[in-house]
């Protein structure tokens, strides 16, 4: 079955120039909505894909119209093929995975997406280490150590409840409970 998928953006957008090209093509269901293609949940993409059945081909008007980034589509299409159906996008013709032609080129565009995630975390780590290597700190800065030193100082004397402590330092109680509990483990703390 040709199962088409119309979306546009907002509401004030219309359907009108989708709708035409699915019937043309032969589409038997459309769904459709009127959501940003940059949302993960949509309803109307969610039902299409779990009435799909072996063999069905989902047909869209243009790629940007069921994915707004190649790992998006990558993961979109894997989900279509897991259910034994195909995709194909009228404007991008490449987009035919019923075809050998079209394989090919999904398995080229998902090894050109991978290879552009790999360049990006060399780029981060590289970054990383050149900052490092300047002085600059890493991670989220070390939190109240003077405020701590107090929190710790109090917690020692054994006067306060680790609440009122927190209340009186301003230290949270995971953070103060996680220093505890490392002293404790060093031994540096009864």
């Amino acid at each position: 079955m040709n199962i088409g998928y119309a979306r546009v953006s907002t509401t004030e957008q219309n359907l009108d120039r989708q709708l035409l090209a699915l019937e043309e093509a032969g589409c038997e269901v459309i769904y459709q909505e009127k959501m940003s293609g940059t949302k993960k949940d949509r309803p109307e993409l969610s039902k299409m894909l779990d009435s799909l059945q072996a063999g069905d081909t989902v047909i869209v008007k243009e790629l940007t119209r069921v994915s707004r980034s190649t790992a998006d589509m990558l993961d979109l299409v894997q989900q279509i093929a897991d259910k034994g159906a195909y995709i194909k996008s009228l404007n991008e013709s490449w987009l035919d995975t019923s075809t050998p032609a079209g394989e090919l080129m999904l398995t080229i565009f998902a090894g050109m997406a991978q290879f552009e995630r790999k360049l990006m975390l060399q780029r981060c780590q590289e970054g990383r280490a050149v900052a490092i290597a300047k002085g600059v700190q890493m991670g989220r800065p070390k939190k109240l150590d003077k405020q701590m030193e107090f929190a710790l100082q109090l917690y020692k004397n054994g006067e306060m409840s680790i609440r009122r402590i927190c209340e009186v330092t301003g230290v949270s109680k995971a953070t103060l409970c996680r220093r505890i509990a490392e002293l404790k483990e060093m031994k540096t703390i009864a």
